[in-house]
């Protein structure tokens, strides 16, 4: 059991946490979810030991070990792969050195023997005989192959790892696990893997991820951060966000009757009890579904982005029409021979193994880059509007964010300040934060600013290239909903599983080898046995 009595931080004049108590106890899994700069990293380095609280304590049962997944990547790159993944059981590779440097001693004694045999006696109960068949099969369901397990890791790329390092944490099976966004940087296929692992897993997990999808396929409970307090709600994400909206609903609705009020709750529980008893958490993890209560469901306080996308006119029947483009990079192919049609309506999610594939794909059909050979055509009809992975360009000047905007104005009622401030102010720049300049934005303001010039521009094309990267979990369920009402078109590349399966209606998967089309949603495209074989082909 891990348990947090009274704990306040504080910086400066601003309170992170007053008095906080919360405890986390074995078998569940607690998804921390809070607005940015709310405090959940900060949360997590002070139970991790890494960081200190104004005031408080953080309790681990005696004899219970934690895991943390290291965030820096380079930590570990002078070991060999094996070795990194075995440095994850702190405990288990201190008795194994200890007995690597007493048979190392040249003047090995009778005294080194027994101490030998005490640490061996040790390394067995801890199983250690085994650990290194463990470890290596961690990182086999990895995807790390053999070939690497005795390389350095200073010769891994950054998504092999990020793999690694997710080895490392789940190595020796810690009794707490703690891990900060765990699904960055991983394919779609290593994160149903994990998603399955943690679901079947019996200890305590913490987590923050920004991933829907994955705080669904896990959590077991929500711990929300709110004016510097922590709660926890029984439940998944889902439910905690549908919840609160119908809580704050009803808040609003005066004349409603109290007992009208009770009943549509729980008639919203039943109805989310029965969808959730038919996933993984009612089978594998700890049927949470069983512990959810009426009594739990209250308002946020969370202040969601007012994110619209309005169409000036429909367009015609003929929007996009691609033959044969092709693209490399450095000597290699990132997509070839890539060859597609797109209809009015369509919503494709654009994919590729190799995530420099599509903004490249993107850079092309902006004109941004040139095609090594094929073209495109846009129809006479549309506009399109691009909110692309790289955006530093837009934000050199050091104007305010009302002059920022204003630069993509078209009419004089367009440019006057009030219209300006009045789609800043959709986006949470309200009052003196729109007037902040516009070189000092965070990456999610940043974001932020490019999806106002969208809205403004009232296009019937969108294009976004990972939108929800640097956004909170607020702004991301705002404009995955949007792209979901908007009647118009959309080519959209996001790792939110949850977005790409609720927005899209069509994949477009660019491989070096040409593209595969087809028109249906992100799970059952992925999870088609047949696709799956075409896409290994097509990536060989």
């Amino acid at each position: 059991m891990l348990s947090v009595n009274n704990l306040s931080v504080q910086f400066g004049k601003r309170v992170l946490f007053d008095e906080v108590n919360v405890t986390f106890t074995p078998g569940n899994c607690y998804g921390i979810i809070g607005a940015n700069g709310a405090g959940k990293s900060t949360f997590l380095k002070i139970i991790c030991g890494m960081q200190e609280a104004n005031s408080g304590s953080v309790f681990l049962e005696p004899g219970k070990r934690l895991s943390v997944l290291e965030q820096n990547h380079n930590s570990f790159d002078p070991f060999p792969v094996l070795e990194t993944v075995l440095r994850g059981n702190k405990p288990l590779f201190k008795i194994k050195q200890d007995i690597e440097d007493l048979y190392a001693k040249p003047d090995f004694s009778n005294a080194d023997g027994e101490r030998v045999g005490e640490l061996q006696i040790e390394f067995e109960e801890m199983e250690g005989w085994n650990a290194e068949s463990d470890a290596a099969s961690l990182l086999s369901n990895l995807e790390i192959p053999d070939q690497l397990h005795e390389r350095s890791m200073a010769d891994l790329d950054g998504k092999q790892k990020v793999r690694v390092l997710l080895a490392q944490a789940l190595f020796g099976n810690p009794d707490v696990l703690i891990m900060d966004e765990p699904t960055n940087e991983l394919d779609y296929d290593t994160i149903i893997w994990l998603e399955n692992f943690l679901a079947n897993y019996d200890n305590t997990v913490i987590v923050v991820s920004h991933d829907r999808h994955f705080l669904d396929a896990v959590c077991t409970h929500i711990s929300d951060i709110d004016f510097g307090k922590i709660n926890h709600y029984s439940g998944n994400y889902t439910f905690w966000y549908e919840s609160s909206q119908l809580a704050s609903r009803q808040r609003v609705q005066q004349n409603k009757k109290a007992e009208e009020k009770k009943k549509e709750l729980q008639e919203f529980i039943a109805r989310f009890s029965a969808n959730v008893a038919k996933s993984k958490q009612a089978t594998s993890r700890k049927k949470m579904i069983e512990k959810l209560n009426i009594e739990e469901i209250r308002p946020s306080s969370r202040r969601y982005p007012g994110i619209i996308f309005e169409q000036d006119r429909e367009a015609g029947d003929q929007i996009l029409n691609v033959e044969g483009l092709s693209y490399s990079l450095y000597g290699q192919k990132l997509f070839d021979q890539v060859h597609f049609n797109m209809a009015r309506g369509d919503k494709a999610i654009v994919y590729s193994k190799d995530s420099r594939a599509v903004s490249a794909f993107y850079e092309v059909i902006n004109g941004k880059l040139k095609a090594e050979s094929g073209k495109y055509e846009w129809g006479i009809t549309t506009a399109q509007a691009y909110l692309p992975l790289d955006n530093e360009e837009f934000f050199i000047s050091d104007i305010s964010l009302v002059d920022w905007l204003r630069q993509w104005s078209k009419t004089e009622e367009e440019r006057e300040e009030v219209y300006i401030r009045g789609f800043l102010g959709k986006m949470l720049f309200s009052g003196d934060e729109a007037l902040k300049a516009s070189n000092v934005l965070s990456g999610g303001e940043k974001v932020r600013c490019i999806l106002s010039k969208m809205m403004m521009s009232r296009a019937n094309v969108l294009m976004l290239d990972e939108p929800t990267n640097h956004l909170d979990l607020e702004s991301i369920t705002a404009i995955n909903n949007s792209l979901k009402n908007f009647k118009g078109t959309v080519l959209c590349t996001t790792h939110d599983h949850a977005f790409a399966q609720t927005v899209g209606n069509r994949i477009l998967e660019l491989t070096p080898n040409g593209i595969i089309d087809r028109y249906t949603n992100f799970d059952d495209y992925m999870g088609d046995p047949k696709i799956k074989e075409l896409r290994n082909k097509m990536y060989s």
